[in-house]
């Protein structure tokens, strides 16, 4: 048999860098323009998504800004092709209060809305939105992820489960823990400026969002895309098929 002169084989390895190159392209315009895969890290959206739950976020949504890009480099201000999310969605985004990090919650108040939270009852532009009791929400306690539990059942954290439903019809769950929560149930009248959204996680006693410092508004231009699809789910290692939550893997997500 033959050998390979130094040429073929010169001309092979060239042939599988070029391969893996446009395969990295490939990945990386999927990522920066269409989808891109993000992991659920705390428990601050329960029960919508639970913490494993692994998503796919369009990138397209909303059009794109520096927030699209990875690293968010500077390259030039504002949107292009930008749209107008709806209320209801649940969205990635930049938090500039916490490094730039990666947040995900639920599109609450629009620009120039006036959001308050009345007794745990969200209002928005001085109207209650729409809230009905369901079955509790019942899960195993987890000292790292339950720290708020205001009734405890058996070994399981048992909390109030709702059914929110938001102006414009967009209907959810939501949940509570505490009716004492004051900071969080009883909150002041927050108004949204131009150009900016007001987000509140799902677990409502839970979460660090537009509540917190007086108003956290966030800037349009730090939306990075709107979750989609879950696309895997695992209450440990993702590796581990064991492992997964196989009633929640290819869900869309409300």
């Amino acid at each position: 048999m033959a050998r390979k002169s130094s040429g073929e084989k010169s001309e092979g390895f060239g042939e599988i860098v070029k391969t893996i190159v446009y395969a990295l392209l490939i990945a990386l315009v999927f990522r920066v323009f269409l989808f891109q895969p993000f992991s659920i890290p705390s428990s601050s959206m329960k029960p919508t998504l639970l913490i494993g739950d692994y998503l796919f976020v369009s990138k397209y949504a909303y059009g794109y800004s520096n927030a699209s890009i990875p690293f968010s480099p500077p390259l030039f201000e504002g949107r292009i092709w930008a749209s107008q999310p709806e209320r209801g969605d649940v969205i990635v985004f930049k938090n500039r209060l916490d490094g730039n990090k990666d947040y995900i919650k639920r599109l609450i108040g629009l620009p120039g809305d006036k959001v308050q939270v009345d007794g745990g009852v969200v209002k928005i532009n001085g109207t209650p939105v729409q809230i009905e009791a369901v079955d509790p929400f019942i899960e195993k306690i987890d000292t790292v992820h339950n720290q708020q539990c205001a009734l405890r059942r058996e070994g399981n954290c048992v909390k109030e489960q709702f059914v929110e439903v938001l102006p414009n019809d967009r209907a959810h769950m939501i949940l509570n823990v505490d009716s004492n929560s004051s900071g969080r149930d009883n909150t002041k009248v927050y108004e949204v400026p131009e150009g900016h959204y007001f987000f509140m996680g799902d677990n409502r006693d839970n979460s660090g969002d537009s509540r917190r410092h007086g108003g956290h508004y966030i800037p349009e231009e730090d939306l990075i895309g709107r979750a989609e699809i879950i696309f895997l789910s695992s209450e440990g290692s993702p590796f581990l098929p064991w492992q997964w939550r196989f009633d929640r893997i290819f869900n869309f997500i409300n």
